[in-house]
This record gives C-alpha cells, structure tokens and sequence, in this order.
C-alpha cells in the first residue's frame, strides 16, 4: 500500500501537533485540514501547503485516515460521520461523552471495515512501554497526575480531563475486573470538579489509588506499583522509569545488583531512560501502522469505553460526595 493520504479535524492547541506529525510520518501524506474557525484552517493549510476543507463532508471525499482532535462534546458526531464514509479515525481521549456513544461507535467500526483508535497517549510513553515487559502483578497502585489551570480543559471534569489517562493504565496493568469504586473531588476554579482522587479495589484483590488535579503549582505524572517480587517507580513526564525486582543470587538478570540483607534475595536495578521518540509521533505512527498492515490497533474504542465508564463512575460519585458536602455545609 501506498502512503495513506491523512487529514487532521482541529487544529487548536493539540491539533497543530498532530497536523506536525501528519506531515512528517513516512505513511502519511497529509493534504488537508478542517476547523471550525476558517481564518485559522486557512492559516495552516498555508502553512503546510495543503486543502483547507470547508466542511468534514467535502475532507470525507479525499482522505483515507483522519486524526480527530475537537471538543469532547463533538467526538461521536464527527466520528460517526467520518467513520461511516469509510475513513480510519484516530480520536482524541475521552473517545465519547457517554457509553452509549462509545459502543454506537464500535459497532460502525465494525460494519464500515475501519480503524479506530483512542490517543491515550501514555500507552507511547517509554517508562510504560518498559514496565509492559515485566510479568506485572500488581497489589497496590499509585498515580499522581498534578497540572497547572488550563482552561482549555474545562469542558469536561478532572476525570476526564487528566485521570482517565491513569484509569487506562491501570487497566491495562491489572488482569481482574473492578469490584468496588470510591470516590471524591471539589470544583475550586471551573464548574466542573477540579479536583478528584479514587480507590479502585479490583476482585483479585489489588489496589489502585489515583489523584488528578487541575490547579496545581507544581507539575506531576507519576505512577508507582507494588508487587510481591518487585517495585516500579515511573515518572511520566520524565519519559523513565526506576525497575527494582527480586532475584536468586545465581540467577542471571541484567542489572545492578544488591544483596537484600540476610535473606536468599537480590535486588536487582535496572533505571529505564528517555529514548527521545515523540511520545504523539510514536502514536500516529502506530495507528497508520495498523491501517496498512490491517492489524489490531494500539488502543481500540472498547478499551477506550472501559477506561471512559471507569472515568463516569468515577465522576459520578465525585459529584455526589459534593452534593452532599454541600447541602451538609
């Protein structure tokens, strides 16, 4: 197959990212862009000297991949559309507003023969990509997923927003299903809560405890699990990880190695560093990949839907312990 011929539908602050990496890839031939704003869609299509569409039905007629990147409250109205012309969609996270979007989206996928992924973008991240090749069995999980106030992110909660990101990767680390979801959060700045942490107990008995915030001075993506043979310490926004696992003494692993007191064990180190791949560039690539070799994608929409009614709950029961916060008040 040839390169796809690929168009980016909106182009504000991450959009013109995604439009960057869709001229670059070497599947990729970027001939348009289409936005709400004209004057803006005009700009950037003279800049990389493609079509600037007047509406997604005309980009519809030209393309054979899309990368969505527009408000949530507008993602299944312009991927149903896209996706029942025939065009493989790469949609930004949260893939929907709802689940009934969510599972309407699947099932176009699937009776229209296309691609659709979901940019959960940390899925790319290196320290993550490292921690996927360890046997992972996690007890205890820790995220902290900390931002300055962006107002651009206010159309949906924290939840949604940040944590979700974390809800991802959490599923996609512990192998049960979650029994039991608690919650809480406060709306500070926006309307919309800023503000959440959760505890997801899981049936086989692991823990995950998760905080993201929207209005804080210092900044911070990191994710630390417990298991009973080893300790991983990721920083996200570092790109790397610190691996510590336990080892037989005549066991031969890679890594720095320490014995563990009087026990029969070694601590074995191993410090995974950023290796410069562009965490969106890696992303796009990967969805094309997909396309061309018509193999699974990275994230599909039914793992995007879990994480998004993971993310629901979540947000639900925020909003009641604020009620009820505040009618106590």
């Amino acid at each position: 197959m040839s390169k796809l011929k690929t168009a980016v539908v909106g182009v504000g602050a991450l959009g013109r990212h995604h439009l960057k990496w869709m001229s670059q890839l070497d599947d990729s031939e970027l001939v348009g862009v289409y936005d709400i704003d004209q004057t803006r869609c005009g700009e950037y299509a003279d800049e990389y000297k493609i079509k600037a569409f007047e509406t997604v039905e005309q980009l519809a007629g030209e393309v054979d991949a899309v990368s969505i990147v527009v408000p949530t409250t507008v993602h299944y109205e312009i991927a149903s559309q896209l996706i029942k012309a025939g065009i493989h969609c790469l949609i930004e996270k949260p893939v929907t507003l709802n689940l009934d979007q969510a599972e309407e989206l699947i099932k176009l996928a699937e009776a229209h023969k296309v691609k659709v992924t979901v940019g959960q973008i940390e899925r790319f991240n290196p320290a993550v990509a490292a921690l996927m090749k360890s046997d992972l069995k996690p007890s205890f999980i820790e995220a902290h997923r900390l931002a300055g106030f962006d107002p651009r992110g206010t159309d949906v909660a924290v939840i949604l927003d940040l944590m979700i990101h974390d809800i991802d990767l959490v599923l996609s680390f512990v192998d049960s299903k979650i029994k039991d979801i608690q919650a809480s959060g406060v709306a500070v700045i926006s309307d919309m809560i800023d503000i959440a942490n959760a505890r997801l107990t899981f049936e086989n008995g692991c823990v995950a405890n998760l905080t993201a915030s929207r209005i804080s001075l210092n900044p911070m993506r990191k994710l630390r699990l417990f298991q009973k043979s080893g300790y991983y310490s990721l920083d996200l926004a570092k790109k790397q990880a610190d691996i510590y696992s336990l080892a037989s003494p005549d066991e031969k692993v890679e890594g720095f190695r320490m014995p563990l007191g009087k026990s029969d064990k070694d601590v074995i180190y191993n410090k995974i560093e950023d290796n410069g791949a562009d965490m969106l560039g890696a992303e796009l690539a990967s969805f094309l990949t997909a396309i061309k070799n018509d193999s699974d994608v990275a994230v599909s929409v039914f793992q995007a839907s879990e994480a998004l009614r993971v993310a629901l709950e979540v947000e639900k029961i925020c909003k009641e312990s604020l009620q009820l916060h505040e009618e106590m008040s």
